[in-house]
């Protein structure tokens, strides 16, 4: 009687597990019920008419980017409005659920209405229709031109990632959203009409530039350049700080492979052969963040001389490979075995690159916190980068491939592809459901950097989570279907 007790026992045991194992087991059905809570909570209390910002506080009462967001202002930098727009478009070629695709066309809409007269983007878009009129929006009615924002900045891959995201998403539709379709075009346009003769670009403009005031030459050094910064206006220069001329150029190639039109294609090929010109003589063949219109190196901010950029010119070789890569010239290639051995003879004891070496020397150049200029890094303000990672083995292996295989002639604008069902996405996956609250939000810890002196924020809701999470759902329900 005893063993049949326990034996009955055990059995009601394992069926009890079974059910509550059934109930948490995760399956598609689960995925997408957190799918839709997910995008709508953040849809209706993050977003504002489908912009973005950087970080919410959890009570959503404070927002930021860059800087602080007003409650109807979003944000254009990444990972703002642009890149949650693109988790939407991937996520709607992934499972072709329908909210991924509102919120995509949603996204795109607050990007045209963003779009300034001056083709591209600034570092927000206002939504308040009374705080609009400080802004030369092209879809708004416009008087008073002049006292108005107009300035295009492609400083941190602002209007580049909005402009992408608008290209794409105008392939998805098949090009038939007219509004969306003459956004980009005019956009395209503007771009091209902003490079140089050189084939460099501005970081911001806000209009047309007379050629006859940039001359084209090669880069060389200045004869004497001052070690003690003097404030002046650096956003008509030739800029590659922050990636800026590569991001433009693989997006003119983008915007090539999209629309077929030989412009775009010209446009991109004209920045690489600024890039091959911006290349400063041996013995330091390097870039600079900056070039002023005679091609020498010039100060930018206060804690960015005039230097040799063990940073951006890494993603310099990157970008004139993906250009031979893509045209078979061998110009574009000819610059890059003799950088990768320069920048290899700069390295750091710890295998990483100064941000800075010096002209003439090639020393590192760090700043103190009070922002004088020296050799040394004990004392480094920790808003910037002044060391940054090595990525001269995987440029020089690609390199090598490069040589070896040849060019492949074509460059690819991706679609999102289904992923397999593995372990480890559906581990992935499972956390992600597990960690959404009640609301609908993933909320983590973190601060608002731009709210110092105010009421303590320790919980965030990020705009990266976000964009990351939904896209790992979207993988999980799609590759649940496929299987």
């Amino acid at each position: 009687m005893k063993r049949l007790f326990a034996l009955m026992m055990i059995s009601m045991l394992f069926i009890h597990s079974s059910l509550l194992h059934g109930q948490d087991r995760l399956d598609s059905k689960r995925a997408q019920a957190a799918l839709e809570r997910a995008v709508e909570f953040y849809r209706e209390n993050v977003s504002v008419s489908g912009g973005s910002v950087f970080r919410v506080s959890s009570d959503l009462t404070k927002r930021e980017g860059e800087n602080k967001v007003g409650p109807s202002e979003a944000w254009i930098e990444p990972p703002g409005t642009s890149a949650v727009g693109m988790a939407y478009l991937k996520g709607w070629q992934l499972t072709g659920e329908p909210l991924f695709f509102d919120a995509m066309l949603e996204t795109a809409d607050a990007l045209v209405r963003g779009q300034l007269e001056s083709g591209g983007w600034g570092e927000n878009i206002e939504f308040d229709p009374l705080l609009r009129k400080n802004y030369f929006y092209r879809t708004d009615h416009r008087t008073n031109i002049a006292k108005r924002r107009n300035r295009t900045t492609f400083d941190d891959n602002k209007s580049q990632s909005s402009l992408e995201l608008l290209m794409s998403v105008d392939r998805e539709l098949e090009f038939k959203n007219a509004q969306i379709h003459e956004a980009a075009l005019y956009a395209l346009d503007s771009f091209a009409k902003a490079q140089y003769p050189n084939g460099a670009w501005p970081q911001q403009y806000t209009q047309a530039h007379d050629a006859s005031d940039f001359p084209v030459g090669k880069a060389r050094f200045p004869k004497t350049w001052s070690r003690t910064y003097k404030r002046s206006s650096y956003s008509r220069f030739y800029t590659l700080n922050d990636n800026t001329i590569s991001d433009v150029i693989e997006m003119m190639m983008a915007a090539h492979t999209i629309y077929g039109d030989e412009r775009w294609a010209e446009a991109a090929r004209h920045g690489g052969d600024f890039l091959i010109a911006a290349q400063l003589p041996d013995p330091q063949p390097g870039w600079a963040q900056q070039y002023n219109v005679e091609m020498e190196p010039v100060w930018a901010r206060k804690f960015e001389p005039p230097a040799i950029t063990g940073g951006e010119s890494q993603g310099v070789i990157n970008t004139l490979m993906t250009l031979y890569d893509w045209t078979g010239d061998q110009k574009y290639l000819a610059p890059v075995p003799m950088a990768i051995a320069y920048y290899r003879s700069l390295l750091l004891k710890d295998g990483r690159l100064a941000r800075f070496y010096e002209i003439g020397t090639d020393k590192p150049l760090y700043f103190t916190r009070e922002y004088k200029l020296v050799y040394t890094d004990d004392d480094l303000p920790t808003h910037y980068g002044f060391k940054v990672r090595s990525n001269l083995d995987r440029l020089e292996a690609r390199y090598k491939q490069l040589v070896t295989d040849g060019p492949s002639k074509s460059f690819l604008v991706a679609r999102a592809r289904k992923s397999r069902l593995s372990k480890d996405l559906t581990k992935r996956t499972e956390k992600i459901v597990k960690d959404l609250d009640k609301r609908g939000a993933w909320v983590e810890k973190g601060t608002l950097k731009n709210f110092k002196g105010e009421e303590q924020v320790d919980k965030v809701i990020d705009t990266r989570t976000y964009a990351r999470n939904v896209l790992t759902l979207a993988e999980f329900i799609a590759a649940s279907q496929e299987k």
